[in-house]
This record gives C-alpha cells, sequence and structure tokens, in this order.
C-alpha cells in the first residue's frame, strides 16, 4: 500500500521535471538534500495531519482497536514491539498514526512508528509519512527516540518486517523473530521498557496468493525482497461494489492489544548472553500476552504463536 502512494509521488515528480515546473523539482532536491537527515532525528510530525477526519472512517472501516492491559508511565521511554506485519499494517498506522486514540489511552507517551529508510527517499511522500509521525527504522533514528532524558517517547518497530508480510495468510500465525534481536540490543543499550503488542486481525485483512517456503514465488520473492528491501506479497481482497476481487482490504476488526512492560536496566555494552536472555523474556512475556486474549478474538483454544 505505501509502494503505490510512493510510485505517484515519484510519478508526480517525474512529471514536473519533464513539465515547465522543473524549477520546483529543483528546488525541492535542494530541499531534499538540507533535510535529509529529519527522518533519523525524530521527524516532523504534525498534529494537524494526523487529526484528519479521514482517519476516523479509516479506524471504523475495519474497525480498529486499541486494548490497554496495564499502565505505561510516561517517565520512561518504551520500544513497543509490533506483531505481525500483515499486509498492510493496518493496526500499526491506525493506532501509532493517527489521534486520539493512543493519546487517550496512554497520556504522556509520544509514540513513532519506524519504518524502512528506502521509503524517506521518495520526494514528497516521505513529507507526508513524517507528517503522521513516522521516522527511519535506522539504530540512529531508535536511538533518537530512546534517548529522550525526560521520558514519555514510545518506539514502535514491527519486529516482522517486510519478510513477514510474505507469511500474511488468514489464519497464520509465524512471526519471524527468532534471530530478531537488534530491537532487544537497543532496549538495553538505551534502558527502554519492551512492550509486546499483538494485533489480532491483522494477516485477516488480505488473501495472498500461495507462496509455502521452497516454492519458486516464494524463492523469487525473497530474492526480490533482499535486493529491494522490501516484500512484494501478491494479494487480493474485494471491490468497492463487490467481495469477490480488489484491492481494498476486507472489513475484519482489528484489536491491538498491547501488553504490560517488560523493565530493562540500561547496559551500555550488552553481551550476547544478556540479550539472549531478554529476548526470551520478551518472547515468553509474547506468547503469554497472545495466549491471555486469543479467545477473545476468534482465535481457536488449540492454536499458538510459532515462532521461526
Amino acid at each position: 500500500v505505501l509502494s503505490h502512494v510512493a510510485e505517484f509521488c515519484c510519478g508526480f515528480f517525474v512529471i514536473l521535471i519533464l513539465g515547465n515546473f522543473w524549477f520546483l523539482a529543483v528546488l525541492y532536491l535542494l530541499w531534499l538534500y538540507l533535510d535529509w537527515d529529519t527522518p533519523c532525528a525524530g521527524g516532523r510530525r504534525s498534529q494537524w495531519v494526523r487529526s484528519w477526519t479521514v482517519w476516523k472512517y479509516f479506524r471504523e472501516y475495519f474497525p480498529i482497536h486499541l486494548i490497554k492491559t496495564s499502565e505505561l508511565n510516561p517517565n520512561h521511554n518504551y520500544l513497543l514491539g509490533f506483531h505481525p506485519h500483515g499486509v498492510l499494517v493496518a493496526g500499526a498506522f491506525g493506532n501509532f498514526c493517527t489521534e486520539p486514540t493512543f493519546k487517550n489511552l496512554f497520556p504522556g507517551l509520544t509514540p513513532y512508528l519506524h519504518i524502512m529508510p528506502i521509503w524517506f527517499g521518495c520526494p514528497f511522500f516521505r513529507e507526508y509519512i513524517m507528517s503522521a509521525g513516522m521516522v527511519s527504522a535506522s539504530k540512529e533514528s531508535v536511538s533518537h527516540v530512546l534517548n529522550n532524558e525526560r521520558g514519555g517517547h514510545a518506539s514502535v518497530i514491527v519486529i516482522g518486517g517486510a519478510e513477514e508480510s510474505l507469511n500474511a495468510h488468514p489464519g497464520s500465525l509465524t512471526l519471524n523473530i527468532l534471530k530478531r534481536k537488534g530491537f532487544i540490543k537497543m532496549a538495553l543499550k538505551h534502558g527502554a521498557h519492551l512492550v509486546p503488542v499483538f494485533s489480532f486481525g491483522e494477516n485477516e485483512l488480505f488473501k495472498q496468493v500461495a507462496n509455502p517456503k521452497g516454492s519458486w514465488l516464494r524463492k523469487v520473492q525473497d530474492k526480490l525482497q533482499k535486493i529491494m528491501g522490501f516484500a512484494l506479497p501478491l494479494f487480493h481482497a474485494r471491490g468497492v461494489f463487490q467481495y469477490s476481487f480488489g484491492l481494498i482490504p476486507y472489513r475484519q476488526p482489528i484489536h491491538t492489544v498491547v501488553g504490560s512492560p517488560i523493565p530493562v536496566k540500561q547496559n551500555l555494552n550488552p553481551t550476547t548472553e544478556e540479550i539472549d536472555e531478554l529476548h526470551a523474556l520478551y518472547l515468553q512475556k509474547l506468547r503469554k500476552l497472545f495466549e491471555e486474549h486469543k479467545s477473545n478474538y476468534g482465535i481457536p483454544e488449540h492454536k499458538s504463536l510459532i515462532f521461526e
């Protein structure tokens, strides 16, 4: 979805260059050069953009709900691990990039949704995603958010990343997380409390062409993902006036459950053993969060998370 909007913005930029307004494109390139580091320095959020009425209708379409299970003290900084990626990451966008849901439930906390740095190289599109509260997923960017001495910052990272979107089939509970420990190291270095977040319904919004591991399609998708940095899931859902085929997501409720914080003591030089220990604890808390809430959102009792 992001890629389609980005393509439109890039196309518009090309039209400016080739048309009579090339000077505007030149001025924007100068601005891009001067503003290049902003996505790694907290971005440039706009309360006005985050409060657009259209986001209210976006949240109500599915609908999207944010469920609070524990208090998050605004005197601390937090690293929220969001699962699963899904195709659209609708729960992450609806809850952390629009107002006022998160602010009402967790007053005093400012959420920053970290996404792949490649998106911030797209003319015009970068301005929009920063205004919504998105920032780069680079180490520098995460450090900038979590370095706030007064606390009150919440880094939201979709842990499974683009690779996990290829597993986003209805009913899928597979998470790419066993080898992903960079977020654990960042939490330790900054003393940011870890919070597992599970978004029930995220994988139900689209149907994806069968791509089991080992299939020729999955091999091509994996190859492209490594080259380009983002995945290309072949998905479909409903149309505007019919439900058999289209690219509009199905109206399936999304319940994003924010778990209890895992206290983390700052450790500027964590050892591999310390990282592994905290990672194991995080997996334990994530599984516990899922098991405690799955019956509320239609997950059969015999179904459990699969960590890969």
